[in-house]
């Protein structure tokens, strides 16, 4: 059996199997006037492919647009209107521009460093002992969330000043919470719930 699967995969699949085959067909011309009839020819076929599109500008050039496409751009003829090359049809995508700002510590993110140096540039107030105290627990929560077993406060309070230049440091008379106390549970999976379920129903019948 013939699959489509196992055949060379089509360029434009709108236009079909046949079509396709019968551009290739046009390609093995050897004589450039019989190509270029042939492939007029074949304009016109396509064009009542699309009769919805007729009142179009430049439909017929899309279409002879179309009919290099699907020739792989192999096809040599005088058409009414200049090939496109492979290069107009398929650009190549542009360079990625990436954002240029510098971020210390991925795992805490952009937001949690401008939160820092913002504070940074806060006077001395209740307001900015507060705000130090939730951004640097919630720093030890982020860390914690790439690193579940345990982390310092040092460590913390040194990336807190890392962050801040030296400008912002966690006051005296407070102290970070556990990490016990930041740790989410962890997520349990379809078959552990279906376990708990079990053993639930057990301890009711008993």
């Amino acid at each position: 059996m013939d699959y489509n699967t196992t055949r060379e995969p089509l360029v434009l699949p709108e236009y079909g199997r046949i079509m396709q085959t019968m551009v290739d067909q046009i390609c093995e011309i050897e004589d450039r006037e019989l190509r270029t009839k042939a492939a007029k020819s074949l304009v016109n076929v396509m064009s009542l492919m699309n009769p919805s599109q007729k009142d179009i500008s430049d439909f017929k050039q899309k279409l002879w647009d179309h009919l290099f496409i699907i020739s792989g751009f192999k096809l040599d003829v005088d058409g009414p209107y200049p090939a496109p090359s492979e290069e107009s049809v398929k650009p190549k995508p542009g360079p990625v521009s990436y954002g240029g700002h510098y971020i210390r510590y991925r795992h805490y993110g952009k937001l949690i460093q401008d939160m820092v140096l913002k504070i940074a540039d806060m006077e001395e107030s209740a307001e900015r002992d507060e705000l130090i105290f939730l951004v640097s627990n919630y720093m030890k929560a982020s860390y914690l969330a790439w690193n579940r077993d345990t982390v310092s406060d040092d460590l913390i309070i040194g990336q807190l000043d890392d962050l801040s230049m030296g400008k912002v440091q966690l006051p005296d008379d407070m102290q970070l919470l556990d990490s016990g106390d930041l740790l989410l549970p962890k997520p349990q999976t379809q078959r552990q719930n279906n376990q708990g379920k079990k053993k639930n129903n057990k301890r009711r019948r008993k």
